[in-house]
Protein backbone atom coordinates (compact mmCIF):
# COMPACT_ATOMS: atom_id res chain seq x y z
CA UNK A 1 0.00 0.00 0.00
CA UNK A 2 1.06 3.57 -0.95
CA UNK A 3 1.97 6.28 1.89
CA UNK A 4 -1.94 8.32 1.88
CA UNK A 5 -3.46 10.81 4.64
CA UNK A 6 -6.49 10.13 5.39
CA UNK A 7 -8.86 12.75 6.94
CA UNK A 8 -11.60 12.32 9.33
CA UNK A 9 -14.08 14.95 10.38
CA UNK A 10 -17.48 16.04 11.28
CA UNK A 11 -18.88 17.18 14.85
CA UNK A 12 -18.04 16.73 18.04
CA UNK A 13 -19.90 13.61 19.28
CA UNK A 14 -19.94 11.52 15.88
CA UNK A 15 -17.58 9.40 17.06
CA UNK A 16 -15.01 10.04 14.70
CA UNK A 17 -12.24 9.20 17.75
CA UNK A 18 -13.76 5.46 17.75
CA UNK A 19 -13.51 5.25 14.02
CA UNK A 20 -9.98 6.28 13.88
CA UNK A 21 -8.71 3.98 16.61
CA UNK A 22 -10.47 1.15 14.95
CA UNK A 23 -8.64 2.03 11.68
CA UNK A 24 -5.37 2.16 13.71
CA UNK A 25 -6.24 -1.25 15.07
CA UNK A 26 -6.93 -2.68 11.60
CA UNK A 27 -4.64 -0.86 9.35
CA UNK A 28 -0.78 -2.81 9.56
CA UNK A 29 0.62 0.47 8.15
CA UNK A 30 -1.16 2.76 10.00
CA UNK A 31 0.00 6.14 11.60
CA UNK A 32 -1.81 8.40 13.65
CA UNK A 33 -1.23 11.83 13.47
CA UNK A 34 -1.13 14.07 16.63
CA UNK A 35 -2.82 17.38 16.72
CA UNK A 36 -1.21 20.16 18.32
CA UNK A 37 -4.10 22.02 20.70
CA UNK A 38 -4.04 24.76 23.55
CA UNK A 39 -7.63 23.34 25.16
CA UNK A 40 -7.41 21.55 28.25
CA UNK A 41 -6.46 17.66 29.09
CA UNK A 42 -9.90 15.39 29.52
CA UNK A 43 -10.18 13.10 31.88
CA UNK A 44 -6.90 10.34 31.01
CA UNK A 45 -5.67 12.00 27.84
CA UNK A 46 -2.19 11.64 27.45
CA UNK A 47 0.03 14.59 25.24
CA UNK A 48 1.71 13.08 22.89
CA UNK A 49 -0.91 10.00 22.54
CA UNK A 50 -4.35 12.38 21.90
CA UNK A 51 -3.03 15.76 21.57
CA UNK A 52 0.45 17.93 21.98
CA UNK A 53 -0.90 19.66 24.22
CA UNK A 54 1.06 23.35 23.98
CA UNK A 55 0.30 26.94 25.48
CA UNK A 56 -1.05 29.59 23.05
CA UNK A 57 2.36 31.33 22.49
CA UNK A 58 3.91 28.20 21.39
CA UNK A 59 1.15 27.37 18.87
CA UNK A 60 1.64 30.85 17.51
CA UNK A 61 5.24 30.41 16.96
CA UNK A 62 4.38 26.77 15.08
CA UNK A 63 2.05 28.95 12.58
CA UNK A 64 4.67 31.74 12.11
CA UNK A 65 6.96 28.84 11.22
CA UNK A 66 4.87 27.18 9.15
CA UNK A 67 5.49 24.30 10.58
CA UNK A 68 1.69 23.28 10.58
CA UNK A 69 -0.21 21.76 7.34
CA UNK A 70 -3.71 23.02 8.82
CA UNK A 71 -4.82 24.78 12.14
CA UNK A 72 -7.81 26.46 13.13
CA UNK A 73 -9.95 27.27 16.19
CA UNK A 74 -12.82 25.67 17.61
CA UNK A 75 -14.49 26.46 20.44
CA UNK A 76 -12.13 29.34 21.36
CA UNK A 77 -8.88 26.80 21.17
CA UNK A 78 -6.47 26.24 18.94
CA UNK A 79 -5.98 22.93 16.65
CA UNK A 80 -3.36 22.25 14.08
CA UNK A 81 -1.48 19.61 12.87
CA UNK A 82 2.49 19.33 12.69
CA UNK A 83 3.97 19.09 9.25
CA UNK A 84 7.10 17.21 9.28
CA UNK A 85 5.64 13.70 10.91
CA UNK A 86 2.69 13.43 8.34
CA UNK A 87 5.10 14.21 5.31
CA UNK A 88 7.98 11.51 6.66
CA UNK A 89 5.13 8.63 7.53
CA UNK A 90 3.70 9.16 4.05
CA UNK A 91 6.86 9.11 2.88
CA UNK A 92 7.53 6.13 4.27
CA UNK A 93 3.95 4.56 2.65
CA UNK A 94 1.97 5.08 6.07
CA UNK A 95 -1.28 5.57 6.03
CA UNK A 96 -1.49 8.68 7.91
CA UNK A 97 -5.04 9.06 10.13
CA UNK A 98 -5.99 12.17 10.97
CA UNK A 99 -9.15 13.82 12.72
CA UNK A 100 -9.49 17.20 12.34
CA UNK A 101 -12.35 19.34 11.72
CA UNK A 102 -13.99 21.36 9.04
CA UNK A 103 -11.51 24.29 8.83
CA UNK A 104 -8.82 21.92 8.82
CA UNK A 105 -9.80 19.60 6.36
CA UNK A 106 -10.56 22.40 3.71
CA UNK A 107 -6.54 23.73 4.51
CA UNK A 108 -5.69 19.84 3.75
CA UNK A 109 -7.99 19.33 0.72
CA UNK A 110 -6.60 22.77 -0.58
CA UNK A 111 -2.36 21.60 0.52
CA UNK A 112 -3.12 18.30 -0.24
CA UNK A 113 -5.55 17.43 -3.30
CA UNK A 114 -4.50 13.63 -3.60
CA UNK A 115 -5.54 13.27 0.37
CA UNK A 116 -8.74 10.99 1.17
CA UNK A 117 -11.44 13.30 3.08
CA UNK A 118 -14.31 11.66 4.64
CA UNK A 119 -17.07 13.48 6.20
CA UNK A 120 -18.81 11.43 9.62
CA UNK A 121 -22.36 12.11 10.03
CA UNK A 122 -24.64 11.67 13.46
CA UNK A 123 -27.92 9.27 12.92
CA UNK A 124 -29.77 12.02 13.90
CA UNK A 125 -28.98 15.42 16.09
CA UNK A 126 -30.83 13.85 19.06
CA UNK A 127 -28.26 11.02 18.82
CA UNK A 128 -25.84 13.60 18.50
CA UNK A 129 -26.86 15.57 21.49
CA UNK A 130 -27.21 12.21 23.37
CA UNK A 131 -23.57 11.36 22.70
CA UNK A 132 -22.22 14.43 23.88
CA UNK A 133 -24.28 14.58 26.86
CA UNK A 134 -23.13 10.98 27.74
CA UNK A 135 -19.40 12.45 27.56
CA UNK A 136 -19.98 14.01 31.33
CA UNK A 137 -16.46 15.50 30.67
CA UNK A 138 -17.75 19.35 28.98
CA UNK A 139 -20.25 22.04 30.45
CA UNK A 140 -23.50 22.34 29.47
CA UNK A 141 -22.32 25.76 27.52
CA UNK A 142 -20.01 24.04 25.61
CA UNK A 143 -22.19 21.33 24.61
CA UNK A 144 -24.79 23.53 23.51
CA UNK A 145 -22.06 25.44 21.33
CA UNK A 146 -20.82 21.83 19.97
CA UNK A 147 -24.59 21.73 19.10
CA UNK A 148 -25.19 24.93 17.61
CA UNK A 149 -21.58 24.61 15.47
CA UNK A 150 -22.79 20.93 14.05
CA UNK A 151 -25.20 21.86 11.43
CA UNK A 152 -22.78 24.68 9.76
CA UNK A 153 -20.22 22.33 9.57
CA UNK A 154 -22.62 19.44 8.34
CA UNK A 155 -23.43 22.12 5.44
CA UNK A 156 -20.42 23.61 5.04
CA UNK A 157 -18.82 20.06 4.40
CA UNK A 158 -22.22 19.47 1.95
CA UNK A 159 -21.59 22.81 0.09
CA UNK A 160 -17.70 23.54 -0.12
CA UNK A 161 -16.67 20.18 -2.15
CA UNK A 162 -13.71 19.90 -0.02
CA UNK A 163 -15.29 15.85 0.79
CA UNK A 164 -15.27 13.19 -1.35
CA UNK A 165 -17.20 11.17 1.12
CA UNK A 166 -19.56 11.11 3.53
CA UNK A 167 -20.77 8.30 6.08
CA UNK A 168 -23.30 8.24 8.87
CA UNK A 169 -21.86 6.62 12.23
CA UNK A 170 -24.91 4.60 13.76
CA UNK A 171 -23.13 1.35 14.02
CA UNK A 172 -19.52 1.85 14.74
CA UNK A 173 -18.28 -1.77 12.95
CA UNK A 174 -20.25 -0.90 10.13
CA UNK A 175 -18.87 2.63 10.24
CA UNK A 176 -14.85 1.52 9.97
CA UNK A 177 -15.53 -0.95 7.59
CA UNK A 178 -16.54 1.48 5.39
CA UNK A 179 -13.50 3.90 5.73
CA UNK A 180 -11.81 0.74 5.21
CA UNK A 181 -13.19 0.28 1.79
CA UNK A 182 -12.61 3.83 0.66
CA UNK A 183 -9.00 3.49 2.27
CA UNK A 184 -8.52 0.28 0.08
CA UNK A 185 -10.48 1.72 -3.52
CA UNK A 186 -8.52 5.05 -3.40
CA UNK A 187 -4.66 3.51 -2.70
CA UNK A 188 -5.33 0.90 -5.28
CA UNK A 189 -6.60 3.02 -7.96
CA UNK A 190 -3.21 5.10 -7.90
Amino acid sequence: MIGKLVVISGPSGTGKTSICNELLRRLPNGYWSVSATTRERRGDEVDGREYRYVTPEAFAEMVRRDELLEHAEYCGRQYGTPRKPVEDAIAAGKVVVMEIDVQGGAQIARRMPESIRIFVLPPTRETLEARLKGRRTESDAIQKRRLEQADGEIGFARQSGYYQFFITNDILEDSVDRVMEIIQQETQAV
